[in-house]
C-alpha cells in the first residue's frame, strides 16, 4: 500500500482541531515535501524523521514522499507532528499494517535516534480526542497532563521503535494513567498571621478573597503591600476541578512546565513593570496567551502598578470587564479565557511618601497629580477595593503575630462566604450582572440614600456603584446574613476613596 492516513490535532488558541497525516509514497526520484501550511519546524520533522526512522532499524523509502496535512488551510506548527509522519511512512511503505492504525491519534516530536520528546498542548488535544472516542498515543513525558482527562485510552511512548513494534502486534503498550494528588500542598504560601498590624489591610483582603474582587493597595514603601498580596493565594477558596483543567489547559499550550502537586493550587503571576501589552494580554504572529490568561482563575499582581505605561494598563479594561481576550492578527485569530483577579500595588506619589508621618513627601502637587494619573479613570472604576496601606508604628511591627488572622483560620471563613454565594447565584459575587444582581443586593432606605449621597459627592459612576453593591453583598456574606445592611454599604463605600472625580 502506497498511502497511508494518520491522525493528529493542531494548536488554535485552547482549541485542537483534528489534522489528517495522509502519507503517499510514489515511484520517481526521491523526494520528501510536506504541504497543507506547515511552517519552519514542521517542514524541519522530513529530516528528523528520516534519521528517527534510520537509527530506529527500519527503511527509508527510496521513493517520491509526500505529506498533506489536512485540512490545508489550517496553520501547523511545531514537532508534534513527527510521529504521525514517521508513522504514516511506515504504514505506507508496508512496515506497519494500516489497520492498526485505526481509532488512533499520534503526538510526539522525534530527535535522531527515535526518542519520543514531549510536546506542548497535549491537555487540549487529550481533552479533544476524548470526544471523538480515539485513542491516544502520547510521549512518556506529557503522560501525567494527559491524564487530567479522564475517560480515554492513553498510551505512553518513549521510543518509535517501541511505538511500532506495538503497532505490529508485539510488546504491546497497555494504557496507562498517572496517578495525581487531589491535595494541595500549601506549606510554600507564606501565612497571613505574619503581617503586623494593617487591620484594615487585612480587612480589604479577606473581603477580595471572599468575593473574587479586584483590589488596590496604596501606601508607603515597606508598609507591607506586597507583603499582604503574596499571603491571598493562602486564603482563597480551592479551584474546582473544572477551574483547574482550565487553568491547566492555557499553561500546556503556553508551554509551561506541569507540576503534578501543584494543578489544582492558587497560584499568582506577577510581571515586572517593564512588560508590554503584548506580555500581558497575549499575542504575536501566531497568538499564544500573556500574563492575564496565564492567572485564569488565579491572581494576577501588578506591583509598582504606577510604573507600567499607561496604554499597556489600558489593555486590561476589557478582558477585566469579559472574562477573556480576543487576539486578531492579519493571518489567525486566537480567543483565550481571562477570568483574573486583579491586585495592584502602588506608592502614593513618586517619592513614595505622601501621608507618610515618619518622614516628609518632597513631591509638588502636579508631581502626584501626574503620577496617581498614570492609572486611568477607567481602570480604576474596575477596581472594587481601593485601600490606603499607611506605614506601621514600632509598637505594631514588633508586637506578636495574631493566630486569629492565620491563613488557615481566615481561609475557613473565606471558603464559607464562597460557598454561600456559590449556592445563592452559582458565581462569586465579582461576577453579578444585571437582574441577579439587582435580586440579590436590594437596598433598604437609609441604604439607599447613603449610597447616593457618595456618589453625588465622589462622582462615581454607574460601574462603581454595582461594585459597591458586589463588594457590600460579600461583606455581608462573611457575616452570614441574607440581606444588605447599611454598615454593609458603609464600608463598602470606603473602600472608594480613590475614585473622587478626576
Amino acid at each position: 500500500m502506497s498511502l497511508a492516513t494518520t491522525y493528529c490535532r493542531a494548536s488554535v488558541g485552547i482549541e485542537a482541531p483534528l489534522v489528517t497525516v495522509e502519507v503517499h509514497l510514489a515511484n520517481g526520484l526521491p523526494a520528501f515535501t510536506i504541504v497543507g501550511l506547515p511552517e519552519k519546524a514542521v517542514q524541519e520533522s522530513r529530516d528528523r524523521v528520516r534519521s528517527a526512522l534510520i537509527n530506529s532499524g527500519y527503511e527509508f523509502p527510496a521513493r517520491r514522499i509526500t505529506v498533506n496535512l489536512a485540512p490545508a488551510d489550517l496553520p501547523k506548527e511545531g514537532g508534534r507532528f513527527d510521529l504521525p509522519i514517521a508513522i504514516g511512512i511506515l504504514t505506507a511503505s508496508g512496515q506497519i499494517p494500516a489497520e492498526a492504525l485505526q481509532d488512533c491519534e499520534f503526538f510526539g516530536e522525534l530527535n535522531l535516534s527515535g526518542d519520543v520528546r514531549p510536546v506542548t498542548g497535549v491537555l487540549p488535544a487529550t481533552l479533544a480526542a476524548r470526544q471523538t472516542g480515539h485513542r491516544l498515543f502520547i510521549p512518556r513525558a506529557n503522560l501525567e497532563e494527559a491524564s487530567l482527562a479522564e475517560n480515554i485510552e492513553l498510551y505512553p511512548v518513549e521510543h518509535l521503535l517501541q511505538l511500532s513494534n506495538h503497532l505490529c502486534g508485539q510488546n504491546v503498550i497497555s494504557p496507562q494513567r498517572a496517578v495525581l494528588s487531589t491535595t494541595e500542598d500549601r506549606t510554600s504560601i507564606p501565612d497571613l498571621a505574619d503581617v503586623r498590624g494593617q487591620a484594615q489591610a487585612k480587612r480589604a483582603l479577606i473581603i477580595a478573597a471572599a468575593g473574587n474582587h479586584n483590589l488596590l493597595f496604596s501606601g508607603p514603601p515597606g508598609s507591607g503591600k506586597s507583603m499582604l498580596a503574596a499571603r491571598l493565594p493562602g486564603i482563597l477558596p480551592p479551584m474546582t476541578d473544572e477551574q483547574a483543567l482550565e487553568h491547566a489547559m492555557i499553561h500546556s499550550i503556553s508551554g509551561q512546565p506541569f507540576e503534578p502537586a501543584r494543578w489544582k493550587q492558587r497560584q499568582m503571576r506577577a510581571p515586572h513593570h517593564t512588560a508590554s501589552a503584548v506580555a500581558l494580554v497575549g499575542g504575536g504572529s501566531n497568538p499564544r496567551p500573556g500574563e492575564i490568561s496565564l492567572a485564569h482563575h488565579n491572581i494576577l499582581f501588578l506591583d509598582e502598578v504606577a510604573e507600567f505605561p499607561r496604554a499597556v494598563l489600558d489593555v486590561l479594561r476589557e478582558p477585566l470587564e469579559t472574562g477573556y481576550i480576543n487576539i486578531s492578527r492579519a493571518s489567525r485569530s486566537a480567543r483565550f479565557p481571562a477570568r483574573f483577579q486583579l491586585v495592584a500595588a502602588m506608592n502614593p506619589c513618586p517619592c513614595g511618601h505622601l501621608g507618610d508621618p515618619l518622614r516628609a513627601c518632597r513631591c509638588t502637587a502636579e508631581q502626584v497629580a501626574r503620577y496617581q494619573g498614570r492609572i486611568s479613570g477607567p481602570l480604576l472604576d474596575r477596581i472594587d477595593i481601593q485601600v490606603q496601606v499607611p506605614a506601621q508604628p514600632a509598637e505594631a511591627i514588633l508586637s506578636p503575630s495574631g493566630k486569629e488572622t492565620s491563613s488557615a483560620r481566615v481561609r475557613e471563613q473565606v471558603t464559607q462566604a464562597h460557598e454561600r454565594q456559590l449556592r445563592r447565584q452559582g458565581c462569586s459575587n465579582a461576577h453579578l450582572q444585571n437582574s441577579a444582581l439587582e435580586e440579590h443586593c436590594k437596598l433598604n432606605e437609609a441604604s439607599r440614600a447613603l449610597l447616593m449621597q457618595a456618589m453625588n459627592k465622589l462622582g462615581l459612576s454607574a460601574r462603581a456603584y454595582h461594585r459597591i453593591l458586589r463588594v457590600a453583598r460579600t461583606i455581608a456574606d462573611l457575616e452570614g446574613m441574607d440581606n444588605l445592611q447599611l454598615p454593609h454599604v458603609t464600608e463598602a463605600i470606603g473602600y472608594r476613596r480613590m475614585d473622587k472625580a478626576r
